[in-house]
């Protein structure tokens, strides 16, 4: 099992750092932390599609809030 992490913001004046500070607090690794700058309904996004493309059977994905991952 690896732990994964995904965080994103929807607007330019949000900060992705207390997001990852929480990941990293949990004890993902930063090379496996994902990140975006996009809205929750794009389906531009770069970093959420490099970790499906990462992650495997029995892997974790933590995010801080669920909403992170989309509406």
């Amino acid at each position: 099992m690896r732990l994964f992490g995904y965080a994103r913001v929807s607007t330019s004046q949000q900060s992705l750092d207390l997001q990852v500070r929480a990941l990293k607090d949990a004890g993902v690794k930063a090379n496996r932390i994902f990140t975006d700058k996009a809205s929750g309904s794009s389906t531009d996004r770069e970093g959420l599609d490099l970790l499906r493309m990462k992650v495997e059977e029995g892997d974790v994905i933590l995010v801080k809030k669920l909403d992170r991952l989309g509406r």
